[in-house]
């Protein structure tokens, strides 16, 4: 069995097209179709049959696809096992991230893992507290970056930050026009809030009830840019983190004001998923966003 030669039949197989295949492998097309002619010469039948937009697989191709993608996983998952032996970081680390975050966090990831550890692929997902949540208890990533509201890290966290939770108004905006301001002033005051479930609106039900004050929800979106861009046109406020008004500020301009009397402050943490063992890759990365990522 060629691993090289069997690749390339995966590869075309997906892309469904040689001229494709051959740019993703920085050859010509011609090159690409003598070696799909000499794997189906040694495999005694035709593989693929062209059509007008490329090509698609035989019979014979799609019996055999299945087993030999299967093949090359199993092939590439035992060199990567080695590796790791041998202390070298290598493979996939999925990790979830907030929408706040993605931009310092997962470019900062790309760039410096690709310096230190070109070996590890990072996929990195986007989402919000309750489905990050969701994909740790799925086993769907590895690590994720999320807020908590526990003083005390639990089931293995590692909290990486403590920040404030601000308000934040248009430009002119008398009420975020002070650097600080009191929760209480938030009553029957028009907020845009994410969407439920989400432990940071529980959050501020709670405290909105230790207060004896009302929060007027008037929108509700889990999308960090259309919950900044609302704020921008005025008439609503939202309650955000310095991550997320430092973001949106590229693009629009905001005024925000710390919430104190309480403070409102919030840990962002790195969590594990509790499937599994995490391995070589998975740890480099770990340390990388203890250390690095954040700039904390």
């Amino acid at each position: 069995m060629d691993y090289t030669a069997w690749k390339l039949f995966i590869d075309v197989s997906e892309l469904g097209s040689l001229t494709k295949a051959a740019a993703v492998h920085g050859t010509t097309q011609p090159h690409i179709s003598r070696q799909i002619g000499e794997l189906e010469r040694a495999c005694g039948g035709r593989l693929f049959q062209r059509t007008g937009r490329g090509v698609v697989l035989t019979e014979l191709g799609r019996r055999i696809a299945p087993r030999i993608r299967s093949w090359i996983t199993q092939t590439e998952q035992l060199a990567n096992d080695i590796s790791a032996t041998a202390g070298t970081p290598v493979g996939a680390v999925r990790i979830g991230i907030l929408p706040s975050t993605a931009h310092p966090l997962a470019s900062t990831l790309y760039h410096q893992l690709k310096q230190r550890h070109p070996l590890i692929q990072l996929i990195v997902r986007e989402g919000q507290g309750a489905q990050l949540e969701t994909w740790l208890d799925n086993g769907d990533v590895d690590l994720a970056v999320l807020y908590r509201h526990s003083a005390t890290p639990n089931h293995g966290d590692i909290y990486l930050a403590q920040v404030p939770t601000f308000l934040v108004g248009p430009p002119g905006d008398a009420l975020t026009r002070a650097e600080t301001v009191s929760f209480d002033a938030l009553h029957r005051l028009p907020l845009v809030l994410f969407c439920r479930p989400n432990s940071w609106r529980d959050r501020l039900d709670q405290v909105a009830a230790e207060r004896g004050i009302t929060l007027d929800v008037a929108a509700e979106a889990d999308s960090l840019a259309l919950q900044t861009r609302i704020v921008s046109d005025g008439g609503i406020y939202a309650l955000l983190g310095p991550y997320a008004i430092s973001g949106a500020n590229t693009e629009l301009r905001l005024q925000a004001s710390r919430v104190i009397k309480p403070e409102l402050s919030r840990h962002i943490a790195l969590a594990m998923s509790r499937h599994g063992q995490l391995t070589l890759a998975c740890r480099a990365v770990m340390k990388f966003i203890e250390e690095d990522a954040l700039g904390m």
